[in-house]
C-alpha cells in the first residue's frame, strides 16, 4: 500500500466463522467501504509531509485523494488543480503559492494553514473550515465558500471577487483591502471583523451580520445592504453611494464623513447614528429612524426625510436645501444654523423665509 493507508476505521460485529484470515479479509473490505457511520481515507505517513508521491500521483493523472490526512504537511507551491480534497485534514499545512484553482475542499480542514499567495480560482471550499488560516493576497476569485468557517482567518488583501460567502462565519477576520466586488454574503456573519479599506462593490450583504465591524474607508457603491446588521459599525469616511440599506440596524453606527449619496436608506435604524459630515445628498431617508442622531454640518440636500423621525436629532449648520421633511417628527431637533431654503415642511408646505419651525421643534426660531 505504500505511503498510503487507512487511518480510521469502525470494526463490524465479526461472526466466529469469520475470524479466519480469508474470511476476516472479506469481512474488513466489505466494511471498509460501506456508509454506515464510520470514516475511511488515507494517512500520509508523519506530520512533516514530503510531498513527492502525492506530487507523483498526481503527475500520473490521480485526481481523487479524498479523506486525504495531511496534517501540518509541507505543500508550499504545490500544484493540485481540479484535484478532489473533499473532507481532507490539512490543519496547520503550509499551503503558500500553491495552485489550487477548482479544487474540491469541501468540508476540508484548513484550520491554521498558511495559504497566502495561494490560487484557489473557483475552488470550491463550502463548509470547510478555515478558522485563523492565513489567505493573505490570496486568489479566490469565483470561489465557493459558502457556509465555511473564517473566524479570525487573514483576508488581507485576498482577491475575493463574485466568491460566494454566503452564510459564511467571518468573526474577527482581518480582510483590510480585500477586493470582494460583486461578491455574495448573504446572511454572512462578520461581527467585529476587520474591512478596512476593502472594496465591496455592489456585493451582496442583504441580512449580513456586520455588528461591530470596521469599515473605515471601505468602498461599498452600490452593494445591497438590505436589512443588514451594522449596529456600532465603524463607516468613518466609507463609500455608500447608490447602496441599499433599506430597513438595515444602523443605531450608534459612525458614519462620520461617509458618501451615501442617492443611498437608500427608507426604513433604517440610525437611532443615536453619528453622521456629522455625511454626504446625504437626494438620500432617501422616508420612515427611517433618527432619533437622537448628529447630523451636524450633514449634507441633505434634495434629501427625503417624508415621515423620518428626527426626534432629538442635532442638524446644526445642516444643509436641508430643498429637502423634503413631510411628516417628518423634529421634536426635540436642533436646527440652529441649518439651511432650510426651499425645504418641504412637516405640514407640506415649503418653508417661506420667516416661517417659525418652533411648532414642530419646540424650539425657538432657527436662522436659515
Amino acid at each position: 500500500m505504500h505511503a498510503w493507508q487507512v487511518y480510521a476505521f469502525r470494526p463490524a460485529r465479526l461472526s466466529w466463522a469469520a475470524l479466519t484470515f480469508p474470511g476476516l479479509f472479506a469481512n474488513v473490505c466489505d466494511h471498509f467501504f460501506q456508509q454506515d457511520g464510520f470514516r475511511t481515507g488515507i494517512r500520509w505517513k508523519g506530520t512533516s509531509v514530503e510531498p513527492s508521491e502525492l506530487v507523483e500521483r498526481y503527475e500520473t493523472g490521480h485526481r481523487d485523494f479524498a479523506g486525504a490526512y495531511l496534517y501540518s504537511a509541507y505543500l508550499a507551491g504545490i500544484e493540485l488543480t481540479s484535484a478532489n480534497l473533499h473532507q481532507a485534514n490539512l490543519f496547520a499545512a503550509d499551503l503558500r503559492k500553491a495552485e489550487l484553482g477548482q479544487v474540491a475542499l469541501t468540508s476540508a480542514n484548513l484550520a491554521g494553514a498558511d495559504l497566502s499567495g495561494a490560487n484557489l480560482a473557483k475552488a470550491h471550499l463550502a463548509r470547510a473550515n478555515l478558522q485563523g488560516a492565513n489567505l493573505r493576497g490570496a486568489c479566490l476569485i469565483g470561489t465557493d465558500l459558502s457556509g465555511a468557517n473564517l473566524t479570525g482567518a487573514n483576508l488581507s488583501g485576498a482577491k475575493l471577487m463574485e466568491a460566494n460567502l454566503d452564510q459564511a462565519f467571518l468573526f474577527q477576520a482581518h480582510a483590510c483591502r480585500a477586493n470582494l466586488h460583486r461578491a455574495s454574503l448573504q446572511h454572512a456573519g462578520l461581527t467585529g471583523a476587520d474591512l478596512t479599506q476593502a472594496r465591496l462593490t455592489h456585493a451582496n450583504l442583504r441580512q449580513a451580520g456586520l455588528g461591530g465591524t470596521i469599515l473605515i474607508g471601505a468602498d461599498l457603491r452600490g452593494a445591497d445592504l438590505c436589512e443588514a446588521n451594522l449596529h456600532k459599525a465603524n463607516l468613518v469616511r466609507a463609500t455608500l453611494s447608490g447602496a441599499n440599506l433599506a430597513n438595515a440596524e444602523l443605531q450608534d453606527a459612525n458614519l462620520r464623513q461617509a458618501n451615501l449619496e442617492q443611498a437608500n436608506l427608507s426604513g433604517a435604524d440610525l437611532q443615536r447614528a453619528r453622521l456629522d459630515r455625511t454626504d446625504l445628498e437626494m438620500a432617501n431617508l422616508q420612515i427611517a429612524h433618527l432619533n437622537g442622531a448628529d447630523l451636524s454640518q450633514a449634507n441633505l440636500l434634495g434629501a427625503n426625510l417624508s415621515e423620518a423621525d428626527l426626534g432629538r436629532a442635532t442638524l446644526i449648520e445642516a444643509c436641508l436645501l430643498k429637502a423634503v421633511l413631510k411628516d417628518a417628527n423634529l421634536l426635540g431637533a436642533n436646527l440652529e444654523g441649518a439651511n432650510l431654503q426651499d425645504t418641504i415642511l412637516p405640514n407640506g408646505r415649503r418653508r417661506g423665509m420667516f416661517t417659525s419651525l418652533k411648532k414642530y421643534t419646540g424650539k425657538a426660531p432657527v436662522r436659515s
